[in-house]
């Protein structure tokens, strides 16, 4: 398998404990002033956190989101208004160094308890183009395409993967019974609800591409290590981390001399970033086009309403293109 882990795996229990340190001290509970009728008030980065957020929260919290519908998280700049919602916010999660915007943001606010999702899970390095280049070159693989993805390179793609998933939405369960604890029982249950949920769609991951033809994929943005890592897939990106990048002609002529060998029939993109990369790669080897979708946002041409929907909209996809049995 091409997509390697670099950095060595830490055990779910400090995962969980290092979301409770990262809690700021809170010690009204829900909003104080009864603006969104005693309901938590919860500021997630982006989509997956404000997935998260809505299903472990249930009726007990306002969840808000930073990135609109369409917006590539990447590249969100923050404005005045969402500046002072994260100051009057009860909790915010965000993932650190996908959006160095939202960071900086947070990082300044007033905001009484911060979640950072990347310390509720482990998180690795994979290199840019799927292949494992060593660890001092890793992160360089990443700075080549102009998108540095945290510490030494950490690919932050982490909901791309169930069990990751599961293991952050453990962790977001457990900073929001610390921050409302009067409502602590009901965010256990929904989140240990979700993980069980997770769980089931991890196994129909694993039973659905145990059995393929091929496990290659080559995709536009090199956000699916994880999932790769997970099943036994070797992810192959045109462009990198970055899905707005272009890439060489000697990546191309790579990829070209791959896509034959490995039987590749499908050259992958995704609704928030251009497919012309991938048609042209695709028109060049006579290859078909379908949708992998990096989840970042939902949008009405997302193949799913739902994390879940996309997710095992994903699944078939990838059985179709690799020719699972």
């Amino acid at each position: 398998m091409n997509v390697r882990r670099l950095i060595p795996a830490t055990a779910l229990a400090g995962a969980v404990a290092l979301g409770a340190t990262a809690l700021t001290a809170c010690s009204g509970g829900a909003s104080a002033d009864g603006a969104n009728g005693g309901k938590l008030d919860v500021v997630a980065s982006f989509y997956p956190l404000q997935f998260l957020a809505q299903q472990i929260g249930g009726d007990h919290v306002k969840v808000t989101s930073l990135t609109k519908p369409g917006v590539e998280p990447h590249d969100l700049e923050i404005t005045p208004r969402q500046t002072a919602q994260l100051d009057e916010s009860d909790v915010v999660l965000y993932l650190k160094t996908l959006q160095p915007a939202v960071d900086k943001a947070v990082e300044q606010s007033g905001v009484s308890a911060k979640v950072d999702a990347a310390k509720l899970t482990t998180m690795e390095v994979h290199s840019a183009d799927g292949h494992d280049h060593g660890s001092d070159e890793a992160g360089h693989a990443e700075e080549d395409h102009g998108h540095d993805h945290g510490e030494a390179g950490e690919d932050p793609h982490v909901w791309l993967d169930p069990v990751k998933y599961a293991e952050i939405a453990e962790g977001v369960g457990a900073a929001f019974a610390k921050a409302d604890p009067t409502h602590a029982a009901a965010y256990e249950k929904n989140a240990a609800d979700l993980t069980g949920k997770l769980k089931a769609l991890d196994t129909e991951f694993k039973d659905g591409l145990k059995n393929s033809a091929s496990k290659t994929f080559i995709t536009t943005h090199s956000a699916f290590g994880y999932l790769a890592e997970r099943y036994g897939l070797d992810q192959e990106g045109i462009s990198g981390v970055d899905p707005e990048s272009e890439p060489s002609p000697a990546r191309m002529k790579d990829l070209q001399a791959l896509a034959k060998k490995e039987k590749v029939s499908t050259v992958f993109f995704e609704t928030l970033a251009s497919p012309k990369t991938a048609d042209t790669l695709a028109r060049d080897l006579g290859l078909k086009t379908d949708v992998l979708d990096p989840l970042e946002g939902i949008t009405d041409d997302s193949q799913g309403r739902d994390y879940f929907e996309v997710m095992r909209s994903n699944l078939k996809n990838l059985q179709k293109a690799l020719g699972a049995k």
